[in-house]
């Protein structure tokens, strides 16, 4: 599995990035791919996802120096920012790994084993995707496969700007309460090191193997 952090990006570059990365996973010119970024913000809306749950017009997200776009992704509306992980695992998936649910697991179990490697426990919520904390939601999971090759992912809240979230409906939900690592650990942290973190959990969960296609 290939790691490339691609720091403060525009979520549309990465977007058509991942697109060319697909095409490489999926016609064998490439390994598996983790990408990881942190994005300008930004407001996606999933293929499921209604512009309903944005909570504020077009003008006044634009005048906020937010952009909002329409993606091909599941899920309903997120926010992504500064202060916030992206990971997009590019990741083949061959023979009884060619099931998105199974994957989708497979990306709630990373989310968990990265709270781990800092003292919190996520739990699972049956029928709610994404990383939870008791019943406050600190990580958002969304993906869209290609010739079964995964792009997309989920996103982690380290120190973002919660306001911004106040904005949306997060995946639709009403009363989603949105926390972060920062606020839950009550302490400063190291963006760089959380990245390692995630990108650990990605390596080391048991079902990576099964999940990417051995992605070794």
């Amino acid at each position: 599995m290939k790691v490339i952090d691609l720091g403060l990006t525009d979520f549309l570059e990465v977007y058509k990035l991942q697109l060319e990365m697909v095409n490489a996973v999926a016609s064998g010119l490439s390994e598996n791919i983790l990408l990881i970024t942190e994005h300008k913000p930004v407001i996606t809306i999933g293929r499921k996802g209604s512009e309903s749950n944005i909570l504020r017009n077009r003008e006044y997200l634009s005048h906020a120096g937010i952009d909002v776009i329409n993606v091909d992704r599941g899920g309903d509306v997120t926010y992504h920012g500064p202060g916030q992980i992206v990971a997009y695992p590019i990741f083949r998936l061959e023979n009884e790994s060619r099931d998105i649910h199974n994957f989708l697991d497979f990306l709630e179990d990373v989310g968990g084993y990265f709270l781990e490697q800092y003292g919190l426990y996520a739990e699972k919520k049956p029928g709610l995707r994404g990383i939870w904390i008791e019943d406050r939601k600190i990580g958002s999971i969304g993906i869209g496969a290609r010739k079964w090759v995964t792009y997309h992912g989920m996103a982690i809240n380290i120190d973002p700007d919660l306001l911004f979230f106040s904005f949306i409906r997060p995946c639709g939900l009403d009363s989603v309460k949105i926390t972060s690592l920062r606020k839950e650990l009550c302490r400063e942290l190291d963006i760089s090191d959380a990245k390692n973190k995630l990108v650990r959990a990605f390596k080391e969960i048991p079902l990576l193997a099964e999940a990417a296609g051995k992605a070794g």
